[in-house]
């Protein structure tokens, strides 16, 4: 009997990203696992559909995935997204308790981790999650250019 595998959680997240350009949002993707690496939430960006400049992708997983839990600590879970996350971002996830952030591309313009306010390099900042970023890098960038390309015509 053949086993598949479930998708990586990554490919989840450029799944999410996809559907939110195809819906006219910035194309950015979401997915937060569990310690045993079972889907918790996942959500694309909803900034234009919900008419809220909070509706980030991050956000809406990070919310989805605390109601699950019914808890708003969502330590030992994971969070995979296609763009560094901004800094509005990077505070929940440390407010959430992250335990692991993966990220694709990284944003010189807006992030808030690795470029920008690097929040959780800040004295202010009570949790910091492992950072791995770049994975899936180009991919990550392809989308948005093509994004961007797309709506400067």
């Amino acid at each position: 009997m053949k086993h598949d595998q479930p998708p990586d959680p990554m490919s989840l997240a450029f799944a999410e990203a996809e559907s939110a350009g195809g819906r006219g949002e910035v194309p950015i993707g979401c997915v937060i696992v569990d310690q045993s690496g079972n889907v918790m939430a996942k959500a694309g960006n909803r900034t234009i559909e919900l008419k809220d400049p909070t509706a980030h992708a991050e956000l809406l997983a990070i919310r989805d995935a605390a109601a699950r839990l019914g808890s708003e600590r969502l330590a030992g879970c994971d969070l995979y997204v296609t763009l560094e996350p901004c800094a509005m971002c990077a505070a929940a996830i440390s407010f959430a308790r992250i335990r692991r952030l993966y990220f694709a591309a990284g944003d010189e313009k807006m992030g808030g981790v690795e470029h920008g306010a690097r929040f959780f390099n800040q004295p202010t900042c009570h949790h910091a999650p492992e950072v791995y970023g770049g994975l899936s890098e180009a991919r990550g960038q392809k989308l948005l250019r093509a994004f961007f390309q797309e709506r400067r015509k």
